[in-house]
Order: structure tokens, then C-alpha cells, then sequence
């Protein structure tokens, strides 16, 4: 059974189409990429299975449960976190305010603080800088402390969206080897992510999107030798 599955899944922004019936799988423990342009559409998949975009079609489930009509609280409730694009990190709280805020649907004290040790040993720069108010953090920490509160509510499949931008070469290896690592320790991951070529090299299976519809699916290995995904998308 698909860990999250979509089905024909459709979204209007007034009239105008952004997503015109899309169907895709992730299976538990796989790496998804989600490619494309700009304005294909990707951004508004993430936002719609985890409940911020109302849905003009379709259904999406989570292990076997609908949630199409659920409101993104209750979604998170089940396991499922987001990392939006563009960080969304609390400027005036401290690292370490915006990551417990992140286990805000979790009860148990000692195992809180179990996660935030654990998101300590992805992060260190976020236990140095635990003290520290967000917004005086570069891009890349940002970026880390947006992975890391979502961590902290213990997800099942986490949804990053483009994790890389705006980040020095640098910041992205790291980005990328930290999403690998979550893997590894066994949460599902679908990666949006504008750096084609860095997704498709980390993911298991890759979608590519184009204009709200899927054009092209398959094994991310396969989709990186794909003479139209090279020129495409890959610069070469």
C-alpha cells in the first residue's frame, strides 16, 4: 500500500488551472522528486495534500486514510510534516522557541526533548545557536532550523520544498546529505526542488511536472539520462 497516493488531483485559482488532474504515488521509505519549471505546479501540490489549498478535484490519502477534506492541523497530527518554501522561520523567536514549536502536537516532555537532541545531531549549528533569534541567522541555518522543526513533530513522510534556493553551493551539499540521512533513518521523503539534477541524484523515483500535469515519470536514475530532462532541466 502506497504510503501517500493522489488521485487525479485538481486545483483552480479562480479560473485558471494550476493543477489539471494529477496521479502519483509515494511508497514508505522512498525519496520523490517533484521537478519542473517554474509555475508548473509544484509548489501548489505541497500545499494542497497538506490542506493550505482547497482542492477543486480529486482525492489524496495518507496510509490508507482519506484526507482529502482535512483541515493541515490534523494532517500534521498524523505525520505528515512540511518544510515550506522560502524557510517561514519565526524572525523574532529563538532557534530554540522555533524548533519546540514544532512539537506543538506532541505531549511527552522527555520525548520532546528526545527529538530536539536528535534534530541537535542533524543540525549542530542549531545547538550552537540555540539562543540565538531566527532572523538573525544566514539562509542555510534558516534553512536547517525549517528542517529541523519539522523533524521535531516525529513526521512519517516529510514534504520539503525547494530546500536549496538561495543557498551557496556549500549549504546545499549539506542540505542534501542531511535529507539523506532522514531517509536512511527511515522517514519518507517528496522532495519540490528547483536544483534538477541534485534532486534526481538523492531520490528513488522523480515525477516531472509541466504546466499542472504530470509529463514524465520513473526511476530517478533513468529520468537523469533522459535526453529532454538533460536539456530541459539539467543545463546540458
Amino acid at each position: 500500500m502506497s504510503m501517500l497516493k493522489v488521485t487525479d488531483l485538481s486545483v483552480k485559482y479562480g479560473v485558471i488551472p494550476a493543477l489539471r488532474g494529477i496521479s502519483f504515488e509515494v511508497n514508505q521509505g522512498e525519496v520523490i522528486a517533484l521537478i519542473g519549471a517554474n509555475g508548473a505546479g509544484k509548489t501548489t501540490t505541497l500545499h494542497t495534500i497538506t490542506g493550505l489549498v482547497e482542492k477543486a478535484g480529486g482525492k489524496v490519502e495518507f496510509e490508507g486514510k482519506d484526507i482529502t477534506k482535512m483541515p493541515a492541523h490534523k494532517i500534521v497530527e498524523m505525520g505528515m510534516a512540511h518544510v515550506p518554501e522560502g524557510r517561514r522561520v519565526f524572525p523574532e523567536m529563538t532557534v530554540y522557541q522555533n524548533l519546540m514549536l514544532g512539537a506543538y502536537t506532541r505531549k511527552d516532555a522527555a520525548e520532546k526533548q528526545k527529538s530536539l537532541q536528535e534534530v541537535y545531531g542533524h543540525f549542530p549549528r542549531l545547538k550552537e545557536r540555540a539562543k540565538q533569534t531566527a532572523g538573525t541567522l544566514s539562509g542555510g541555518e534558516q534553512q536547517m532550523l525549517a528542517m529541523g522543526r519539522a523533524l521535531m513533530s516525529r513526521p512519517r513522510i516529510i514534504l520539503m520544498d525547494e530546500p536549496s534556493m538561495g543557498l551557496s553551493p556549500i549549504f546545499v551539499s549539506e542540505i542534501f546529505n542531511i535529507i539523506e540521512e532522514v531517509s536512511k533513518e527511515g522517514t519518507t521523503v517528496l522532495l519540490v526542488e528547483q536544483n534538477a539534477k541534485k534532486a534526481l541524484s538523492i531520490a528513488d523515483r522523480a515525477y516531472v511536472l509541466e504546466t499542472g500535469r504530470i509529463s514524465l515519470e520513473g526511476p530517478a536514475k533513468d529520468l537523469l539520462q533522459n535526453d529532454e530532462i538533460r536539456k530541459a532541466y539539467l543545463g546540458e
